[in-house]
């Protein structure tokens, strides 16, 4: 079995994780070297990276928001990102190819959610294509249609997370 790290990315890993994004997203949908820059120096904290062997073979990042859904406007300008927001998007869940089928963008979704979880976010959001909806429903999400968003010149469909209250005080029973 492959052994991979999911870490946090590190500032000069920027070109790496671009490089991957073009392999992973047609040209009009991949963020480009300079757009991982910025966002690495706003929301690091909401940017993993899986490697294996000392190369990084997939990541997952977002931004913060208190929106409930992803808009355009969030992919290309890091000023949309509220560190105290109630949710958590993800812009991306890349895996090079030669590494698809072994668990790694399982592995990066669910240190993703952990994360959000740990850090008080109320809802994880996302968008994806038609063909994805049922593999985002296995980790939880619910569809909630035909998003406003058409990034890239795609038809992108909204999904949701909710993630439990864990400050809500224990019900006993009597």
């Amino acid at each position: 079995m492959l052994e991979v790290t999911i870490r946090m990315v590190r500032p000069e890993e920027a070109g790496m994780v671009a490089d991957i994004e073009a392999i992973c997203f047609p040209r009009a949908e991949a963020a480009s070297r300079e757009s991982f820059e910025k966002r690495i120096a706003v929301f690091p904290d909401y940017f993993l990276v899986a490697e294996t062997g000392g190369t990084i073979i997939g990541f997952i990042n977002g931004c913060v928001t208190n929106s409930p859904v992803i808009y355009d406007e969030m992919f290309h300008d890091t000023r949309h990102h509220i560190p105290n927001g109630s949710n958590v998007s993800i812009f991306g869940l890349d895996v090079l190819p030669s590494y698809r089928k072994q668990g790694i963008a399982t592995r990066l979704m669910q240190s993703f959610i952990q994360l959000a979880k740990r850090t008080g976010r109320k809802k994880v959001i996302l968008t994806c294509k038609e063909n994805l909806v049922h593999y985002y429903e296995a980790f939880g999400y619910i569809s909630t249609g035909l998003s406003a968003s058409t990034h890239g010149g795609s038809h992108w469909y909204d999904m949701t997370l909710n993630l439990p209250d864990d400050t809500s005080p224990l019900v006993q029973d009597r």
